[in-house]
């Protein structure tokens, strides 16, 4: 009983719904409380255990033994990863960034999945379009560090040093463009084409008020980016008038110029790389908004880590097992 409690108080949106739902399923009335203590109490201990695997890769000394993680359900081909951050209210100190980290799988999609294109950017034959798959995650409350080492840990779990092929993906935010770098140097990072896309439709419409030339002057971008013209996009943006007073479209342009090393989409299409990171956007809303994303008071700090560990073994498929091996 003690594991669907733990599963419920996981799935529900409340404590109180899952006590309803665990009453329910086997007709044996448990408080709402009940539900919270033997959630967190076991959400605690996986926190605890996967804390204790980070600590291990990285503060071990250096004539000591490093202990791998278990690898489980590894990726067998491709794996992609994608950062990125959410937020949750905390009780006393207001709505605070969790950190997510998922690692999946790719493979060429079949016949049957492959979907028309949104707009006049289209893959040719031989860039194959790419389904991103068999997600796992890792969340907490952290900062960027500690986000860097459970995004190693859980690649090392799923086994991503061994793939042939690997790559990350995110919104091109400095902090996770840095720990990835410091945990897989060679790894290609590539920035995410929504984001991308949403940052030069941002500025567009400052230069541009008047719809049809925004229009225009947004594709002629993006038609060049997606060809690989990445200087003629730069160009243009350096030309532009510098924005006065406006932090927040300064900061636009320097986004766009800044990440040209990561802008090379022809090349990561025939290489067979994903380039789009809407798995973590996902995974931001499953594993974290979902439970934890609620009006009210908010969450008590010290209960937050246990319950994102918690959500991330049960949205990683690992829940029975984690159950089974963490008490």
């Amino acid at each position: 009983m003690a594991r669907i409690t733990a599963r419920q108080g996981l799935l529900g949106k409340s404590f109180e719904l899952a006590a309803e739902a665990v009453t329910d399923a086997v007709g044996c009335a448990i408080s709402k409380e009940s539900v919270r203590s033997v959630t967190q109490k076991w959400g605690k201990a996986v926190d605890e255990a996967r804390n204790t695997v980070a600590d291990q890769l990285f503060d071990h000394k250096s004539d000591e033994r490093v202990q791998m993680p278990t690898i489980v359900n590894p990726i067998e081909k491709q794996a992609t990863l994608s950062t990125d951050g959410g937020m949750v209210h905390v009780r006393h100190e207001g709505w605070k960034e969790v950190k997510l980290t998922v690692v999946s799988s790719v493979r060429p999609k079949t016949e049957t999945e492959l979907t028309p294109p949104t707009d006049s950017r289209r893959y040719a034959p031989y860039e194959p379009q790419l389904m991103i798959e068999d997600h796992s995650y890792q969340a907490g409350l952290w900062d960027a560090n500690t986000a860097g080492r459970h995004q190693y840990a859980e690649a090392l779990r799923r086994g991503v040093p061994e793939c042939f092929k690997s790559s990350a993906v995110a919104d091109g935010a400095r902090w996770i463009e840095r720990i990835t770098k410091e945990n897989f140097p060679d790894m290609v990072q590539i920035v995410d084409w929504y984001h991308l896309t949403e940052k030069l439709w941002y500025i567009g419409q400052h230069y541009f008020p008047e719809k049809t030339p925004r229009t225009r002057w947004v594709n002629t971008q993006l038609d060049a980016l997606w060809r690989g013209d990445t200087d003629f996009v730069i160009d243009v943006l350096a030309q532009l008038p510098l924005p006065t007073n406006d932090d927040a479209l300064a900061s636009a342009l320097g986004y766009v110029m800044r990440q040209k090393e990561r802008l090379a989409y022809p090349r990561y299409r025939v290489a067979g790389y994903p380039i789009g990171s809407g798995c973590v956007e996902s995974g931001i809303n499953t594993v974290v908004h979902h439970r934890l994303k609620t009006q009210g008071q908010g969450w008590k700090r010290a209960n937050i880590d246990p319950m994102l560990a918690a959500l991330s073994e049960l949205h990683s498929g690992r829940f029975a097992a984690s159950w089974n091996s963490i008490q």
